[in-house]
């Protein structure tokens, strides 16, 4: 991206709190994005040459939706957690393995991005974020469910195309989960415990591509008891 075409970005971004810098080839913050410090709500840094998300970004303390997508990114960094504003956040299609536990710190994030990475281990740092609604994980190698991911408050979990064996029945605690994508993971029948129908809010269940016909469902005892969640949930939609 050239100077000139940045320096329009930047006063654009000075009006607006909106600055969209995609496809720029930027591996480093320019020196101009210190001028937006106290005023941008919005930065879209997807599709550019990002290996680490630099220190800098935690002098953005205005940010509501940081969009890092399509980048290199091996590592987020600790600092993020200074962005307490922070509602939207997308990392997806980069290289992250692990991310960082400051994001527990992000008390007013809504919706999470963070499919097509390399995550081995169900992010527990979401856990008891009481506004975050969406956490998307698809397209990650996470192999298991552990139980304290019944402090997570999302409405919707994707965690298609993992490598999920294991889910904990302490999943049926999550206090308002309704949707819970689990398509093409590596799930016995057995793995789906009766909790999870019988005492959960989850009204839409998706299990296609598992190690068993999602029909099968129906001979595990509390599918009567789902059935009539996800009927009821489908009423309202008509």
């Amino acid at each position: 991206m050239g100077n000139s075409s940045m320096k329009q970005h930047i006063n654009t971004a000075q009006k607006t709190g909106v600055l969209k810098v995609s496809q720029g080839k930027l591996s480093e913050f320019p020196p101009s994005f210190r001028q937006l410090e106290n005023n941008l709500r919005t930065l879209d840094l997807s599709e550019n040459k990002f290996l680490v998300l630099p220190e800098e970004i935690s002098r953005f303390m205005q940010l509501k939706h940081l969009n890092l997508q399509k980048n290199k990114l091996a590592k987020i960094p600790d600092c993020i957690g200074a962005l307490t504003k922070l509602e939207t956040l997308n990392a997806s299609h980069n290289n992250l393995s692990a991310l960082p536990r400051t994001l527990s710190n992000l008390i007013h994030l809504k919706q999470v991005y963070i499919s097509s990475n390399y995550l081995k281990e169900f992010p527990l740092m979401f856990c008891g974020l009481k506004h975050l609604d969406l956490l998307d994980l698809s397209k990650n190698e996470i192999e298991s469910i552990p139980s304290d991911v019944a402090g997570l408050y999302v409405t919707e979990l994707n965690l298609n195309q993992n490598q999920i064996t294991f889910i904990s029945p302490q999943i049926a605690e999550c206090p308002r989960l309704k949707t819970l994508r689990l398509e093409e993971n590596c799930l016995q029948l057995s793995a789906i415990s009766p909790k999870i129908l019988r005492d959960s809010k989850i009204a839409n269940l998706s299990l296609d591509g598992n190690l068993f016909e999602p029909k099968q469902l129906s001979d595990i005892d509390g599918y009567e008891i789902y059935m009539d969640r996800f009927t009821a949930v489908k009423k309202k939609m008509f």
